[in-house]
This record gives C-alpha cells, structure tokens and sequence, in this order.
C-alpha cells in the first residue's frame, strides 16, 4: 500500500515537473505566436529580437593634473518633445592617474554619449563619444576628440581705438518709463575667435537644452533661481586681465524678428548701486544683432564672430570720447537685450535686462506680459559648459529663457552652474503571464537602475495579473523567487495592483542588490524572469522568432492599463514588430488615455 501511494506521489511530481518545463522563452508552444499575431493583426519581422537596448564597454583615462577629478560618469540624452533628458548609464569613483574600464547598457536610438568628469567642487566637463569607441581621455596630451578641457584663449586687441559717437532715443525713454536713461553707440569691434568643433556643438545643445528645455511651454524660471545667478547677482567681475569677448551662438526667436532687428548693449559699475542708479548708467552698445542673423536663421549652433567690449571709464561720456578694450578690475557687467522689431504691431518693442528689477515695466507691457514673468524677475540667465560662460536671454513671450545664447569669455570671473546630478537610467521589464495572453503586458512591471559598477536598484512597480507569480534571478533581500509577487504588495492573490485608474493602487516595492562590474540588463543569465505557478510556466524576455511576452524599455515607461493591448496604448508597435529598424523608439509615444500615469 506505501508503494502504491508512493508510486502516485511520485507520478504526480513528475506531472508537475514537466508542466513548470513549458517555458515562454522557449516557445514551446507552437500556438503561442501565431495568438499573438493574431491579437496584433501583424506578422512579426522574422528577425525581430524585441529588443530596444545594445551594450558596450569604455576604457577612460583620468589624467586630471589640477583639476582634482574625483568621479567619472557614462552619460546618454534622451531626446523627448524637444527636451534633451540626460541619464546616468554608469559611474565610478577615480583619482588622477586612473585608467577604469566601464561597461554601460545603453538605447538604441541614443541621441548623444558623454563622459562626464566631475571634480571635487562638483563641476562637470563633459567629453562627446561615439557607441563604439574604446577610449575617452580627460587630459590635453591625449586628447583625440572636442574642445581641450581648461583650454584659455588669447584675445587679440582691435586696431580701432573704440570712440563714442552719438547716442540713442531707447523704447523705455519714449514710454517714460526710463526718462533719464542713455544709449550710446561707437565703433564696435569684432575679433576672429574661431569656431566649435562639432563635439562642442553637441556637447553644447544636449546640456543647455537639459538645463533650460526649450519650448514655449516649460517653465525654466525655477533652475535660474535655484543657481542664484539673477538679479543682484547676474553681474560677472572683470578682472583686468584680457579684453571681454562676446560672441552670439545661437538663435531660436520663432521668426519674429526679435533677434534679427535686435542689439545687444552692456553697462558696468562698482560697489552696489540702487536700482534707479543703474537705470542711469550710459549703456553702451556690444552687437548689431541684424548683422548677424537673418530672420529665418533658426536653431543652429554655431559661433559667430566675436565682439570686445570697450571701457569709458565713469560718469556718462561726451561724444568724442575715446576708450579702451582693457577693463579695469572690479567691475560689475551688466547686459540688456534691445528689440527693434515692429512684429505684432510693435507690442514687442522694447529693452530687457538680465537685472530683472529693471524689468518692471517691460514684464507688464504688451505681449512681454504674456509670458507671465513677476515684476521683477530677469529676462537673461547663466549657463556653463565645460568652462565657458553663456549668456541665455529671454527675448519674447515665454520663459524658456533660450531665444538668443552668446559666449562671455575675457577678462571675467568665471560662472560656473554645476548641473544637478543626472537622473540613473530606466530599463523597464514588461511581463506577459499567459500563453495566450492579451498582451497589455502589465501581468509584472519592474523597473531596474544601475546606481553604480556594483549595484542595481529593482523597484516592482505592478502586477496585473490573478496567477500566482514568482521574479527569479533579482535574488535581493525583498524582492527573491521565495515571495510571490501580490504577497511583495501585501495584497490578496488575484488582485489587480497599479494597473488600473480607479483599481487598487499602492506603493512601490524595493530592493537594493549588488552585481559583479560586468553586469548588463541585456545579459540573459542575470536578466528578471517570471515563473507562473498557477498556469504554470516560466517567462522570460522574448528573443528572435518569439512572440512580445516579455522585452525590455530602456527608459522610463507608463505600461498600459488593464486588458489594453500594447499596441492601442503604443501606436507605433505594430509597426516595429513588423519591421524591427524602424520606429526603434516606439515607446515614447504613447496614448495618455490608455496608459497608467
């Protein structure tokens, strides 16, 4: 009698076993793609492997002679509506001397690559690569790419003696708004001072567009605030030392004249004078904005030619007199932005300062008052990239604070915005329980962050399913194979959780584990899986000639809401299940009504 009942148990442990042996990654089932094509209405690209996300390794040399390099870090940028979002792929500790090899996962359609070497003040300098490259070096001796890092120009001295030789009638001088104030020209001077390397230019456009997104509809006040950079504080310090450089390197005003029939003046003083002092400073003029672009030239990158600002010494001018190139030390320089343009009825006419309390009126005039700035907010603010100063003004009707960009470079102490810390980069691990599933692929949602060489955050994020479900290979001290995934969110079997608008919805769940240095999300071995116990079957990330039961996003991602099949929440799935090259970024485009946000 114990054998029989042994021989049954025996039989049904067997049973058992082989059912836990049909596994999704398999696809053992032959049926199992052939359901999903029928759900997407497409046949799958033969050599579609589902995945969104390649790996590399850098080798980074650390020769950081004075600098005091004390971190390095591998950056990607994340081109989103316009916005360019920079994320951190992996990061070490280093000293000078150091030569550290990093593995990084990284998107396909990858806008931009960085090494970011960071000192021990916090400041960044930023090196442009190329997928594939094996090395990036810090230092001048070895540098194969960009700009030299700390790289200090020499200016050349203009021949013409600058000489005041009128003055102007200002817009807030006719509004009697600034009775007093006086704008005077005289022969200003340009310099050949070069151009950026396209590496720069790239470098440039991915981290002031991180840092002041552009469009009308962000908000890039708050960052000008948190760096302390405006208003009192806008004013840089000449040190006496070389000529003051300015150069225009970027125009996006929308085609509204604003920079194209514009100037640029600057003023200076010592010590800390009232408002209605610095109203009454003679402002002098840097730049013909209209002899330096046309209307219709948008968006570009690119230096143009430089001008040196001249020193009249104090009190306001006669015409006639004669400056000089050299500043003396200790003075405070100021910028205001004049519109000439006679766009939307001439509404946008008029003076802006990066002094925003001398703002007060022109914040409150016209179409100027559309872009909602206070009183006394600024209409210019500072930005810095690998030690050069940019001046970022604010020309119209929004607060992008990006329509017009010019390098400050020269006899000023330097300004420097040490940027926050980049955000670590999403990989997101989208599940599917069942063979013949409907594909919302929410059935588990977990979401992965390399925080540094040897360490992984694992954050579960839903469940959408009412199997019994286990995540192997995290093996953390939370999230394991021995804890079923609805007991992680102390909620009952069967219950939806974080897939639904008005469902049940909780918190997160958590998990900190540590990796070996060579470690990839894309690596099969360490990769998150699912085993059903219920159905059962063991799921893991879809391969070549599978059908989409499990992949991987590599960024953040709102998976859709319950029972709505990947493709109506994401559009352009279909497409790139059909056709793997194309609409790799499918899942950045989702319908806001159909995901969970």
């Amino acid at each position: 009698m114990k054998k029989f009942i042994l021989i049954i148990i025996c039989s049904l442990m067997l049973c058992f076993s082989g059912c836990l042996k049909h596994d999704l990654g398999e696809n053992t089932d032959i049926n199992t793609k052939e359901h999903a094509e029928n759900v997407f209405n497409v046949v799958f690209d033969k050599n579609q492997d589902w995945c969104t996300t390649t790996n590399s390794q850098l080798t980074i040399y650390v020769n950081s002679n004075d600098d005091n390099i004390s971190k390095v870090q591998i950056l990607t940028s994340n081109i989103t509506d316009s916005v360019n979002t920079i994320k951190l792929l992996n990061e070490a500790n280093v000293k000078n001397g150091d030569v550290i090899n990093l593995t990084y996962d990284v998107p396909i359609n990858h806008s931009n690559l960085f090494v970011a070497f960071i000192n021990k003040d916090g400041n960044y300098f930023y090196r442009p690569f190329t997928l594939g490259d094996a090395t990036v070096y810090y230092d001048k001796s070895n540098q194969t790419r960009g700009e030299i890092i700390g790289w200090k120009p020499s200016y050349p001295i203009p021949s013409i003696t600058p000489v005041i030789n009128g003055t102007i009638k200002t817009y807030a001088n006719e509004r009697n708004w600034l009775p007093g104030e006086v704008f005077y020209n005289f022969d200003y001077q340009t310099t050949n001072n070069g151009t950026y390397d396209n590496d720069f230019a790239i470098t440039f456009r991915t981290v002031i567009f991180n840092y002041f997104p552009n469009g009308r509809k962000y908000d890039n006040l708050p960052q000008i605030k948190k760096s302390g950079y405006y208003n009192e504080s806008v004013y840089p310090i000449t040190t006496g030392n070389e000529p003051i450089v300015i150069s225009p390197v970027y125009k996006n005003d929308g085609g509204y004249h604003e920079i194209s029939e514009a100037e640029l003046y600057y003023y200076y003083f010592k010590g800390n004078p009232s408002v209605e002092e610095i109203e009454a400073l003679p402002k002098y003029k840097a730049i013909d904005l209209s002899k330096v672009y046309t209307n219709n030239e948008n968006d570009k990158v690119e230096k143009k030619p430089s001008y040196v600002l001249a020193f009249f010494g104090d009190g306001k001018p006669e015409i006639g007199t004669v400056g000089s190139y050299k500043f003396d030390p200790g003075y405070k320089i100021g910028f205001v932005y004049k519109s000439n343009s006679t766009a939307d009825n001439g509404k946008k006419q008029g003076e802006v300062y990066g002094d925003g309390r001398l703002n007060y009126n022109i914040n409150n005039y016209g179409n100027f008052k559309s872009s909602k700035l206070g009183d006394t907010e600024p209409r210019m603010a500072w930005m810095s990239v690998n030690k050069k100063m940019f001046l970022c003004v604010e020309s119209g009707t929004d607060k992008d604070f990006n329509d017009l960009i010019l390098e400050v470079e020269g006899g000023i102490e330097p300004i420097i915005i040490n940027p926050d810390d980049p955000e670590y980069n999403d990989y997101v691990f989208l599940f599917e329980d069942h063979n013949l599933g409907d594909y919302d692929m929410n059935d588990v949602v977990i979401k992965g962050n390399r925080i540094n060489e040897t360490t992984v955050k694992w954050t579960l994020m839903a469940c959408g399913a009412h199997d019994d479900l286990y995540i192997h290979n995290i093996n953390g001290n939370v999230i394991n194979k021995y804890i079923e995934v609805h007991d992680l969110f102390g909620k009952p079997k069967g219950v939806f959780i974080n897939t639904q608008i008005n469902g049940t919805n909780t918190n997160y769940i958590i998990d900190v584990v540590k990796v070996n240095k060579n470690f990839s999300f894309l690596d099969a071995s360490t990769q998150p899986y699912i085993i059903d116990t219920t159905e059962p079957a063991t799921i893991k990330i879809a391969t070549v000639g599978q059908d989409p039961h499990a992949i991987m996003i590599p960024y953040d991602f709102k998976w859709p809401l319950e029972q709505i099949c990947i493709k109506y929440a994401y559009p352009q799935f279909n497409t790139w299940g059909a056709n793997k090259i194309t609409f790799t970024d499918w899942y950045k485009y989702p319908e806001s009504d159909k995901i969970k946000n």
